[in-house]
């Protein structure tokens, strides 16, 4: 065994096998003909599957549902599908834990700005168990209206509703109590595939998190102030203020 060689004889094997580890994974053969599985690399961050199940559980931690505000809580589950050119289409989506997920730095998204999101509520029901959502389907028509603007293609009505339903039913703990707010859903549509010339992205991935929030008028429904910007313009005629794009967003955080 190893443990009866001397130190140096262990040593030597050790980072033998560990050099020769290394290369397998990274998908290097030894020999002329080298190969490497980088590009795989951004496959394989895909968010994977938990076998934990916490959808049961009751409560949503150490929240203090009194005092909740529109911030970021993260939660246990995303739902996840992707679409590819092969593909054509969007296929079947997944359940996954929540977390961060990996690009390619020439992804679609992080270059030319290719992507739209939108945002709904699920509330807990006052008459019994059950959860209410507001016309999800209206969210899903303005999310293909949008894509068809951004060159992107879309889930259909019917993958969006379901994504949905499965992202409130795994985060299910974390719904507040019936009048202390909802959980917000935001899906997303980027161009997630390496892209480096102007077109559209090879690849595409819906995703869906969600985060309890509470109630914007806590005191009831009360007056805003508003400001009527007339030198900094967000959307203009033929342009995209029409889609819920991300591209949107960042100008008006100068104001």
């Amino acid at each position: 065994t190893m443990l009866s060689r001397p130190a140096s004889m262990r040593m030597r094997m050790t980072m033998r096998s560990i050099g020769t580890h290394s290369r397998r994974l990274l998908g290097v053969q030894d020999g002329g003909g080298g190969r490497s599985l980088l590009p795989s690399r951004w496959k394989s961050s895909q968010p994977q599957l938990d076998p934990v199940d916490r959808s049961d559980e009751e409560g949503g931690g150490d929240i203090d549902w009194d005092n909740l505000g529109f911030g970021l809580t993260p939660t246990d589950y995303m739902y996840v599908m992707r679409c590819t050119q092969e593909e054509g289409g969007f296929s079947r989506g997944e359940l996954a834990r929540y977390g961060n997920i990996e690009l390619s730095p020439s992804s679609g998204v992080l270059n030319y700005g290719q992507g739209l999101f939108e945002g709904l509520k699920a509330y807990r029901r006052a008459d019994g168990p059950g959860y209410t959502l507001f016309r999800p389907e209206e969210n899903a028509r303005r999310m293909q209206h949008g894509a068809g603007r951004m060159c992107m293609p879309s889930p259909s009505v019917e993958q969006f509703v379901h994504a949905v339903k499965q992202t409130v039913l795994a985060n299910k703990r974390w719904v507040p109590p019936q009048g202390k707010g909802a959980l917000y859903l935001r899906p997303l549509l980027i161009g997630s595939g390496a892209i480096l010339g102007l077109a559209p992205a090879p690849e595409y991935t819906f995703m869906i998190y969600a985060a309890p929030v509470g109630t914007y008028f806590k005191e009831g429904m009360a007056a805003i102030n508003l400001l009527v910007e007339e030198e900094i313009h967000r959307a203009m005629p033929g342009g995209t203020g029409g889609v819920k794009t991300i591209s949107n967003y960042a100008p008006v955080k100068i104001l």
